[in-house]
């Protein structure tokens, strides 16, 4: 589970991961986690501690935040260690809601299969 609910002014624990997560209206807010937390514990934990000066943009349930991370939607069950992310140091993230997420790889098979029909000519 999250070791707090805000950043601290202080200095970070070498095993501890600042995540500043940035929201659609551009509001951020730094959050300390573990490297063992998923993002379905982050989501979680950013909804019971929903931050002041965010009520423009408080949903109505956990389960539709979403972590965005270097241009990809994060699954549920992803840790922020199985990310490297550096411990000690800030990692900027998106949080949006949405009710779904893309299918891991869905984007490339989708490439593919227009790819493949392309591809074909027909010679008279």
């Amino acid at each position: 589970m999250p070791i707090s609910v805000q950043a601290s002014e202080g200095h970070l624990m070498s095993f501890e991961v600042n995540l500043r997560l940035i929201l659609v209206s551009g509001k951020t807010q730094d959050f300390i986690f573990s490297p063992n937390d998923s993002a379905m514990d982050i989501a979680k934990h950013v909804f019971d501690n929903w931050p002041l000066g965010w009520e423009e943009e408080q949903v109505s349930s956990a389960s539709i935040l979403r972590l965005i991370f270097q241009g990809r939607f994060l699954h549920g069950n992803v840790t922020l260690g199985a990310l490297k992310l550096p411990p000690g140091r800030t990692t900027v993230m998106h949080l949006v809601a949405r009710e779904t997420l893309p299918e891991p790889n869905s984007h490339g098979q989708r490439n593919r299969e227009k790819t493949a029909e392309s591809n074909c000519c027909l010679l008279l």
